[in-house]
């Protein structure tokens, strides 16, 4: 009553190929007793699960589409890159036009102010 896991792994085997040995020997009857076309049998192959013996196709073209979608990752990847590198040299070159017309506003200031300190020191040297 008490049974190992091994021993029920092996009746599971053993199972299966009894299956199997009783399904050929009915198939075996079929042929002898049965007229041609009168039933519908199953070949061998059918009752056989198919090795896949082009499993390596399989796998070349999953490689191959793996290697299409990262190519074209990369590819947004890049676009994405050149988009930024496009718009940060727009960004740089407002803000150097930018700079530069405050560099002149701040040389006006600088001139507007030089006046206004020679204006006062006329008014205090007249005052003296």
């Amino acid at each position: 009553m008490n049974r190992s896991s091994q021993d029920t792994g092996s009746q599971g085997i053993l199972g299966d190929g009894k299956l199997y040995a009783v399904d050929s020997i009915n198939d075996l009857h079929r042929l002898n007793l049965c007229p041609a076309g009168s039933q519908r049998l199953f070949p061998l192959e059918e009752k056989i699960p198919a090795v896949d013996t082009r499993s390596g196709h399989g796998s070349y073209s999953l490689l191959f589409m793996a290697l299409i979608v990262v190519l074209i990752v990369s590819l947004v990847l890049v676009s994405f890159v050149i988009v930024l590198i496009v718009h940060t040299g727009n960004k740089m070159d407002d803000v150097s036009r930018r700079l530069t017309a405050e560099g002149k506003d701040i040389d006006d200031l600088k001139k507007i102010n030089s006046m206004i300190v020679k204006q006062l020191n006329q008014l205090d040297s007249a005052q003296n």
